[in-house]
């Protein structure tokens, strides 16, 4: 009979933020898998908890996924951690999931803080809708790439950053998505917590040269209608004309462009026969 794997959500800072039910499955389980041991001890040390781990991280997750996984199918149980937060979630753990899955190993999950979340709770800007990003890379190439594929998203976007290379990451939005609201959070339950609510135009002057430690997650407003250059009926007439060239007739094309352009159908229709009958 197999065990089970426990995601098990820890804590971004604050010791006080461990949930009853986390402490429960820790004392538990057969085994932890910790992103860091070091990191982990502090806390089961903190609780009085002494359990065997397994340490599980980006280098060894393929090696060390088999061997958690034969350790479960044994009949053994393991609760996975990350050094703070939700495990799997922008981390190595997504791999071990993913393994157990499938080998039809039961996942239950006992939740936790997420910094993402959090940061953008606080952030102060719209949570209805929104999309997390994780790291962006280190390589100036990738990132630009990463950056310029979220020039529409309308969603919130949230980012996690390390210090040394928020300078580098604030310039490089400010330059691909121009002047957008954003909250610098960082240190999330920690004794100097911060948000910091400006812009990616003056957060990429303050923080130019660095400035801020600790762990830090970014929180951007997603394009608006201001982002957007203005509709004219030229614009609406060529966004016709695509829908032409995809193999609609005039009036269905008319009709789309108009919803997407706000004028009316009728005189996106009467310009798009004209120009029509003119090259005829």
């Amino acid at each position: 009979m197999s065990g089970t794997l426990y995601v098990v959500g820890t804590l971004i800072g604050n010791l006080g933020d461990l949930s009853p039910r986390a402490v429960k499955t820790l004392e538990e389980v057969d085994f932890i898998a910790a992103e860091d041991t070091r990191v982990t001890l502090k806390i089961l040390n903190h609780f009085g908890i002494k359990k065997p781990m397994i340490s599980y991280y980006e280098h060894n997750k393929l090696e060390r996924g088999d061997i958690i996984c034969g350790r479960i199918l044994a009949g053994e149980s393991c609760a996975i951690v990350t050094d703070a937060g939700m495990p799997c979630i922008s981390d190595p753990g997504e791999l071990l999931v993913r393994q157990c899955a499938e080998r039809d190993i039961p996942v239950a999950a006992v939740p936790g803080p997420s910094a993402a979340v959090t940061a953008l709770a606080i952030s102060g800007l719209p949570t209805g809708r929104f999309t997390f990003e994780g790291f962006l890379s280190v390589n100036r190439k990738s990132r630009r790439e990463h950056l310029d594929s979220l020039l529409d998203e309308r969603r919130t976007m949230i980012f996690y950053e390390a210090p040394h290379k928020l300078s580098n990451t604030l310039a490089d939005m400010y330059e691909a998505f121009g002047d957008r609201r954003i909250s610098i959070v960082r240190e999330l339950t920690k004794i100097h917590e911060e948000v910091i609510r400006t812009t990616l135009e003056k957060a990429a002057a303050d923080y130019a040269n660095g400035g801020l430690k600790g762990e830090i997650v970014i929180v951007v407003e997603g394009k608006t209608q201001r982002d957007a250059p203005p509709m004219t009926l030229e614009k609406a007439i060529s966004l016709a004309k695509k829908f032409l060239k995809e193999g609609q007739t005039p009036t269905q094309a008319a009709k789309l462009a108009a919803k997407e352009s706000g004028f009316k159908k009728k005189d996106i229709y009467t310009e798009l026969v004209s120009e029509q009958e003119s090259r005829e």
